[in-house]
């Protein structure tokens, strides 16, 4: 990040010569003069307390109160944000560096409805489909990241977070981005955290997941927000800000004034996580888009989006954060032709644009319903994509000047010892098909590609087994729960919760 404003001194705005702005400056400019001017509004004394006595002016009211940051306090806090973050699992070999060069993909968050890929009806999200959703991105490649895919809407709202978090941690060992409730929850899913990496000296518990917390657009950091921000920097735990501005809506319809608001946003978040653990690991976050003004819908299929999203990947790169960006969900109700076309717009632009981690796969009806189908059929694009951005090599190699000398004018490559050795580099569909229509043949119907993804997520479901977690791991965790349930009045006897309806 190109350093605009002094950091000592008063703070005031005074912007350095340069005479080529570009986009992300404008947008940087822009945020910081939104910061000073406008401000945020905060839910959390103790947080407008925190930004208060670190230079930022605060207005209180009787709820909340208007904090205006000042520029210099926000780039002292950029700079202490950690550039080099490892998202390590419970497995070492699968964990994910944003500076490998590669791009990760993970499948769209907090889903409350699921398309049953046995009877293909719609319904709401159980804590079983938790854990079979998670086998399912355990297994493939092309996840690297677990995302909470679908929420458990038939344990209490109260512990959802939690009990989302052992659905998580019994069927992945990848690391994983999930919610929390409230700061009492986030300590229980620490504790869940400890209880599966029981006996790993190389591991932290705050290491194997991130916490996400998402601001309210138009700049509001609601109470629940700010205080686990505030837990998680002081835990040690990483934090993925995810504004949802809607254009249109909740901000200005203009993309770059959404673009200025979304930052200011994410910014805030950063700033309070830095004052209340310095080095706190953040990751900038994103899944704004536009509001149909047509239809009122948060539409996630739309250009905008893509267009939103990659801009932002650009920018988390102007100041050197790892960012986690939208890009393949959809705004089909099924997965269909619309659902593979949305998909790939979003998701090609942003990793086109520099985004470390893409989530989206397996999202239709705007992020409201998981489907399976969707989720094997993305992932057979995800590495098509990751092909195509890989940058061609220019060794020596590569260039093969030998092998065209040897195998000269109107000869075959084809039985070359050069081609046995790079035919592994290949891109290699496992889904898609590449067979003349003679070999296809005359049964494929239309839905061929529909019925094998669902086959395929069935038989992952029955035969995939998970990496073991640690010996009575699994009873501690369901003791870490009925001692937070009790702690939050959900228990009604020694052995029994309080469940929400199916």
């Amino acid at each position: 990040m190109k350093k605009i404003f002094d950091v000592g001194g008063s703070g005031e705005n005074v912007l350095k010569s340069d005479d080529q702005i570009g986009f992300e400056e404008s947008i940087h400019l822009a945020t910081l003069d939104i910061l000073q001017d406008t401000g945020i509004k905060i839910m959390s004394e103790s947080a407008a307390e925190l930004l208060y006595c670190s230079g930022a002016s605060v207005d209180s009211f009787e709820d909340h109160s208007i904090v205006r940051i000042p520029p210099y306090l926000v780039e002292t806090c950029l700079e202490w944000a950690p550039r080099d973050i490892i998202y390590k699992g419970r497995n070492a070999h699968k964990n994910y560096s944003p500076n490998s060069g590669s791009v990760a993909f993970t499948t769209f968050g907090g889903c409350i409805k699921i398309i049953d890929p046995i009877t293909r009806l719609r319904r709401m999200s159980r804590k079983n489909d938790l854990e079979e959703m998670i086998r399912v991105c355990d297994y493939l490649d092309e996840i690297c990241i677990v995302n909470r895919v679908v929420n458990a809407t038939d344990v209490p709202p109260a512990s959802l977070s939690v009990h989302n978090m052992e659905a998580i941690l019994k069927n992945s060992g990848k690391h994983f981005i999930i919610g929390a409730d409230s700061p009492a929850s986030l300590r229980a899913m620490q504790s869940l955290a400890a209880a599966c990496v029981n006996g790993n000296q190389e591991l932290d518990p705050e290491s194997i997941f991130s916490v996400s917390v998402c601001p309210l657009s138009p700049l509001v950091i609601p109470q629940k927000t700010a205080s686990v921000v505030i837990e998680a920097a002081k835990k040690g735990i990483g934090i993925v800000i995810i504004p949802m501005a809607m254009s249109g809506g909740t901000s200005p319809a203009t993309l770059a004034g959404t673009l200025v608001c979304h930052n200011a946003e994410v910014l805030s978040c950063i700033v309070l996580a830095q004052l209340a653990g310095r080095g706190s690991a953040c990751t900038y976050g994103s899944t704004s888009t536009i509001l149909d003004l047509k239809y009122g819908t948060c539409a996630v299929g739309s250009p905008e989006y893509a267009k939103i999203n990659a801009a932002l990947a650009k920018l988390s790169k102007y100041y050197g954060l790892p960012c986690f960006v939208g890009g393949g969900c959809s705004d089909s109700k099924v997965p269909d032709h619309q659902s593979a076309y949305e998909f790939t717009l979003s998701a090609f632009m942003a990793a086109l644009n520099g985004a470390d981690i893409i989530f989206g796969c397996g999202g239709i009806e705007q992020g409201l319903t998981m489907d399976y189908a969707k989720l094997i059929l993305d992932a057979e694009m995800v590495r098509m994509i990751s092909n195509a951005v890989t940058e061609i090599s220019l060794d020596e190699d590569a260039f093969a000047l030998d092998v065209v000398r040897n195998v000269g004018p109107g000869g075959s490559f084809l039985n070359h010892i050069h081609t046995l050795k790079h035919m592994h580099l290949q891109s290699r569909p496992y889904l898609f098909d590449r067979r003349t229509l003679e070999d296809w043949g005359s049964n494929n119907t239309d839905n061929y590609l529909l019925e094998q993804a669902y086959a395929t997520a069935v038989d992952i479901i029955r035969t995939y087994t998970p990496s073991k977690l640690p010996a009575a791991s699994e009873s501690s965790m369901a003791e870490i729960i009925r001692e937070f349930e009790s702690e939050i009045g959900l228990i009604t006897d020694t052995k029994k919760s309080v469940l929400a309806p199916a």
